[in-house]
């Protein structure tokens, strides 16, 4: 996520709550058809992409051989899936990088895209795990289970793996200012997803397009988690040069350096008077940072609007 300022409210108070909201139940199957994707599955991408970090001077930011190593990790994924790649160059600062695109190659006779995205840059002081690899490992896992399963979905499935976000998305951006407009209006929805494994977490969902909106928070709602408007996520994700350009946007958040508040705590549990991501931005967003739970309801999340929105006749 790109760093503008964030306005936090500190709190004195610091308690732990266990089970808020139902947080921590055990989770049921994922109802309408949508996969119940592995967290397992997720924490390994996250693990690889800790491994290109730690090759490459920690990092895996825009411009450096840490990021390419990222969109070769990821690109070889989805080519062995049957995903049709390819790559958009484009320049910031003097220095290359690179837009991952995947479609799968089938469905969409309706002439609808339903694209899915998450930015796959760092900042060069951390290995980006939560911000962004949570998202870019959920999305992934999501497309390959679109292969494993063998979809012919109602509407052509786009994933994206966006460069040097954290410039102010810089690489999406490019994307849809280069989009031809007849394209551009195939675009039913585009989902943005960045940071969804913060350790101590909230439940946010973009609110800029409540048509989408909502089928995010019925999904949350079904899970007894309540839910806030990720108003700290606007202005600063992939989604807005696609919400500029009058495209449906829709998406949720764990939380960065926002600090918990109490009552945050009363419906989700964690640590009040904390930030939801105290290592946001620095070497410490490693896999350990991730909380397993929250990434693993937000990756059904991914999962249930792909299919909600793009699988389902």
């Amino acid at each position: 996520m790109s760093s503008r300022p964030v306005v936090v409210a500190a709190s004195a108070l610091s308690v732990l709550v266990l089970g808020a909201g139902g947080v921590h139940a055990e989770e049921p199957a994922q109802a309408g058809g949508a996969p119940d994707i592995s967290v397992g599955k997720v924490m390994r991408h996250l693990d690889a992409l800790q491994k290109v970090a730690d090759a490459n001077n920690g990092n895996r930011a825009h411009g450096t051989a840490g990021y390419q190593a990222s969109i070769d990790y990821v690109r070889g994924k989805l080519d062995s899936a049957g995903f049709v790649t390819s790559l958009q160059e484009f320049e910031f600062g003097g220095k290359k990088s690179w837009n991952l695109l995947a479609d799968w190659p089938r469905g969409g006779q309706s002439g609808k895209v339903l694209m899915v995205g998450a930015h796959l840059d760092s900042v060069d002081t951390s290995p980006g795990i939560n911000d962004n690899g949570s998202s870019v490992a959920a999305i992934l896992e999501t497309a390959l289970t679109v292969s494993a399963k063998n979809v012919t979905p109602s509407q052509h499935l786009r994933f994206a793996f966006w460069g040097t976000e954290e410039e102010t998305y810089i690489g999406s951006t490019h994307y849809v200012n280069t989009l031809p407009p007849a394209e551009l209006a195939k675009i039913s929805a585009y989902l943005n997803f960045d940071m969804i494994g913060s350790p101590n977490p909230g439940y946010f969902v973009y609110d800029q397009s409540p048509e989408v909106a909502q089928h995010f928070n019925q999904y949350f709602t079904a899970k007894g988690i309540p839910t806030e408007p990720a108003t700290a996520l606007n202005g600063r994700s992939d989604h807005e040069p696609f919400l500029a350009k009058g495209v449906a946007v829709g998406g949720i958040f764990t939380g960065s350096a926002e600090i918990k508040t109490p009552e945050q705590v009363a419906k989700w549990g964690g640590t009040a008077g904390e930030a939801m991501d105290k290592c946001y931005h620095l070497a410490c967003d490693t896999p350990a940072n991730i909380n397993k739970r929250a990434l693993d309801v937000n990756t059904d999340a991914v999962a249930a609007m792909v299919w909600k929105l793009g699988v389902r006749k």
